[in-house]
């Protein structure tokens, strides 16, 4: 019976063991899934889901084919580079399924398992408390402007507003009295 049981593991025969997990790591039933989603311990290959945002699936995408692949090429550069950080890259696919539980999904498979976890915890750290949700996290994952823009923007709204006199602490005048605060 346990021969029986190994053979079987993560084939479509297997009752226990999602076949789809087992294979690609994403289920198209998700959490309803009546089988296990048995995770590896190890693994040479890492699963970033939802990271390659396809402009092809953007309702108000004008991009033309051409335009569309450099777009897709830049991303798979920059990530490739990224990902050699932590060593050797056999293959990374991208999903250009859109499915909810393929879209964007991006497989990284390095040469040696070690390799593979010192991306997946340099990965995790990044978002703070080992967040792997990315953009369909529940909690703030603040994006921050440049300081640049941040300061260019903080001086343009005070000279607007010293120009116009809309706030008091703004304009270099005497000092109006307090004014009185109505409760409600």
């Amino acid at each position: 019976m346990a021969n029986y049981l190994a053979s079987i593991f993560g084939t479509e025969q297997d009752k226990v063991n999602c076949s789809f997990y087992y294979k690609i790591g994403a289920c198209r039933h998700g959490d309803r899934c009546s089988r296990k989603h048995v995770k590896p311990s190890y693994s040479q290959t890492i699963l970033l889901p939802n990271l390659y945002q396809n402009p092809q699936y953007d309702p108000k995408n004008k991009m033309n084919p051409s335009q569309l692949q450099n777009h897709f090429d830049a991303f798979y550069e920059d990530f490739w580079c990224e990902m050699c950080k932590y060593g050797e890259i056999e293959e990374v696919v991208v999903c250009e399924n859109n499915n909810d539980h393929l879209i964007g999904n991006v497989y990284a498979r390095f040469k040696y398992e070690d390799s593979a976890q010192k991306a997946c915890d340099a990965l995790n750290s990044r978002c703070g408390e080992g967040c792997v949700r990315g953009g369909f996290c529940n909690f703030i994952h603040r994006k921050e402007p440049s300081d640049e823009l941040d300061r260019e923007l903080d001086l343009s709204t005070k000279k607007w507003l010293r120009q116009r006199g809309r706030d008091e602490r703004s304009v270099t005048r005497s000092p109006s009295p307090e004014p009185t605060r109505k409760r409600f």
